[in-house]
């Protein structure tokens, strides 16, 4: 069974860090771009980042730029969101998507495989 698994959110205060983790079971993903998306309760999903699979190339959100550090370790089988200066609308449920492809791209259709989310909250 194919599965992404994510860990690392929680409750924090405006300014802190946290560190996310997925991690990848039934199949390597080293050969897939992969991405992290959030969803705050009442919005649509948004794109948050995305890496490549040889971790060259990096996307991410305007809102997390300078914030936000995606990266992954293919050993692992496992991608990594680093989150620090967190604000209150970075409050969302994260989750952890994988594409059968090496380019990263923005939409949840392009993502076939989805792990069950953290939940992020930042109080001010």
């Amino acid at each position: 069974q194919v599965q992404l698994v994510e860990s690392g959110g929680g409750m924090v205060q405006a300014g802190a860090s946290l560190r996310l983790s997925c991690v990848g079971s039934g199949r390597s993903f080293s050969d897939d771009a992969m991405g992290w998306f959030r969803q705050a309760p009442g919005k649509e999903s948004e794109f948050v980042a995305g890496i490549a699979s040889g971790s060259r190339y990096r996307d991410y959100a305007d809102s997390v730029k300078g914030r936000f550090t995606i990266s992954r370790d293919n050993a692992k089988n496992t991608v990594y969101l680093e989150m620090n200066s967190l604000k209150p609308e970075d409050t969302a449920v994260y989750y952890c998507a994988a594409r059968s492809g090496i380019v990263v791209l923005t939409t949840v259709y392009d993502y076939g495989y989805w792990g069950q989310g953290t939940q992020v909250t930042v109080s001010s």
